[in-house]
This record gives C-alpha cells, structure tokens and sequence, in this order.
C-alpha cells in the first residue's frame, strides 16, 4: 500500500512540473486574515478529549502541524454550551474553565509559529443519538423539525423560537471567548447535517413558520447565528463558515438545486456577515450541479467574491488543487486525512519529498500524532 501511496504521489509530483505546488505555498493577504501559506488544516474530528477538556497532547498535535508550513489551522469542532450540543462525551467543548484553558495552550503553542488557528463551533443537534455516552444524556435531541438527518425519521424535539434564541446565543458566547483567549476568528459548522445544516435542506425542515420554506427562510437561523457572532466579536474578527453541497446522511442529495437557489443562500449568509466560506465536499473536484463543470467551491466563490477554502480529498490531487488556485476559482486548500498521517506533509510537499510521505491509514485515527 505503500508503495502504491509514494508512486501516487511521485506521478502528482511529475504532473505538476515539479515546483508548480509553490503555488500553495504563497502568502495568502486578507484584510481580516492573512496567511503565510494556501494550505488549511481540515477540522477533522477525533473524539480524545475526555469529558470535553481539550488535552496537552491536543495542543502538541495543533502544534507538530503549524510549525510544518500549514497556514491556517481550523481545529475539530468544538460543542456550544447547549446541553444537547453534543454527541460524544470525548468531543472537546467550548465552554467551562478547564476546557477554555486548554484551548488557550493550543492557541499559544499554534501562534509560537506563523500560522493562524480559529476553532470549529458546532451543534450536533438530531445527529445526537437516542442513547450514549454524551454530556447531559436526559437532554433530548434538537432540531428544526425533530427529524434525524441519517433515517428521516422524527426522533426529537422541534425547536421552539426561544430555543433558537438561546442557541444563537450559545454560539455567540462561544465566538466571545474564542477573541478573549486569541484565536484568530472562528468557524461555524454549517454543512454535513449538523444541526444549521439541518435547518438549510428540506428533508430536515418542514417548519411552516419564518425557519421553514424556500432556500431563504430555512437559512433564517444560520443567518441569526452568523448576526449574533457578529455582534458578540465586532466587525473586524473574522467569520469563517462551512457550507456543504453534499450530505454525509443521505448520499445523493443536495444542499441546492440550481446556481440562482445557491445565489439566494449565500446572499443571505454574506448579508449576515460571513467572511470567508469552507466548502467541504466527500470529493472537492465534483461538480456542485448537473451539466455544468464547477465545484461547489468554485460556485461559491464566483457568486459571492469572498475567499473560498476547497476540501475533501485535495491531497490525493494536488496538481488540481494548484489549478484550481492559479485559476482564481478557490484561495486556500484544506488537507484533512494526509496531516493526520504526517504532521510534515506541507513541508514535504513543498519540498520535493513526497517519497518520505507517511501514508493514511486507520491507526491515523487512533492517536495524536
């Protein structure tokens, strides 16, 4: 398998004329987030801060990466303080003393080099499952309409409009904190049928009140997450926002039908006040619709102007990635799977040593590497 992953990467080394990939590593300047290098750590979950307390090991593992010519690290996502936020009682928290001190040594360690780091914010809500081993099990799951994202079955609670304040609260607490202990802007989950996610498709949200409807009432809650994180961080910390075409739940189905349904979305969430969109697909080189070429991304970025990040898979084809860059069509590529197996895979990558690459593997998950 091995030899399979270097002959892979040497064959990507060859196809981009060997030193094109310097590309990815040019300065990316933003007036709100400037980065020494295009290449974005994905936030890539792994579930080993027990009891939601972030872990000495976690920040060396932040660490090993941004010291490695990663520009811009976007950790695991981090639960709000709703009890029903979470899923896993080892999915790190942002909420609490412990938890905020150790995120503030990841953050201290990250800014010991040049890259910048900003934290995942997230509500699983009906991704929470009926039993398990998660904080506050008595709390029973949330959503627009209390329907779960993987069976299209009603399993829990349709969220009442005091609910919806109190989460979009929750988030803009979250997003305070993250500026008082120095991240460099935030990031709120919105794609892969988390609980924002749930509101923007159909199959999820059949709310007949101002949550509920077309492409624009059912983005009215991200909208008002996105505003209250606004008002709770000021108008130059940036918002980073992940929006997915595909759903990890239901393969097959789609966010948006069309470019103009896509165009209502995202007029909506940039008026709210996003920054910088993470689109993040289970292949990043797909198109986002039939008979038409682009990538999700790559729509996202032409209808709204704003900085784009492109992930899902983008290692395994990096001379695309680099073309898509030059192209104009994203500005920044996330690596997800390939940092979790090698720490030094930007360095390596820049540097013309694919060959020392250390391959993907299921152990990669198993431990903090």
């Amino acid at each position: 398998m091995k030899r399979e992953y270097i002959a892979a990467m040497l064959k990507t080394s060859t196809a981009l004329c060997i030193r094109e990939v310097e590309t990815l590593f040019r300065p990316f300047v933003d007036r709100k987030l400037s980065l020494a290098s295009r290449i974005v750590m994905a936030p890539m979950n792994r579930h080993l801060a027990p009891d939601g307390i972030p872990t000495p090991e976690m920040a060396m593992y932040y660490r090993r990466r941004a010291e490695r010519e990663v520009g811009l690290i976007i950790t695991e996502s981090a639960t709000i303080d709703d009890e029903a936020s979470s899923d896993d009682s080892c999915k790190p928290q942002f909420y609490g003393g412990a938890a905020l001190r150790g995120w503030k040594l990841i953050c201290r360690l990250v800014h010991a080099t040049r890259c910048k780091i900003v934290p995942q914010l997230c509500h699983v809500g009906m991704r929470r499952p009926l039993t398990g081993d998660f904080p506050h099990p008595q709390a029973m799951a949330i959503g627009p309409s209390g329907i779960n994202p993987f069976t299209l079955e009603k399993e829990g609670e349709e969220m009442s409009r005091r609910r919806i304040a109190d989460v979009c609260a929750s988030f803009a607490r979250a997003a305070w904190l993250a500026a008082q202990i120095g991240f460099d802007g935030v990031e709120i989950q919105g794609g892969y049928g988390y609980l924002i996610d749930q509101f923007f498709r159909k199959e999820t949200n059949h709310r007949r009140d101002i949550y509920g409807g077309d492409i624009v009432g059912r983005s009215r809650f991200a909208c008002e997450v996105i505003h209250a994180v606004r008002k709770a961080v000021g108008s130059q910390f940036p918002i980073l926002f992940r929006i997915s075409q595909s759903n990890e739940g239901q393969p097959g189905a789609r966010l948006t039908e069309s470019p103009h349904e896509l165009s209502e979305l995202l007029r909506a969430l940039c008026a709210a006040g996003v920054d910088i969109f993470d689109c993040s697909e289970h292949h990043y080189a797909d198109p986002a619709f039939v008979g038409n070429p682009l990538t999700m991304a790559a729509w996202v970025r032409l209808l709204t102007n704003k900085p784009v990040i492109s992930g899902g898979g983008a290692a395994a084809n990096v001379s695309e990635s680099v073309r898509m860059v030059r192209a104009g069509e994203v500005d920044l590529i996330a690596v997800g799977r390939a940092l979790l197996a090698d720490a030094a895979w930007a360095e390596k990558m820049h540097h013309a040593r694919e060959s020392d690459i250390i391959p993907y593997t299921l152990r990669s998950l198993s431990r903090l590497y």
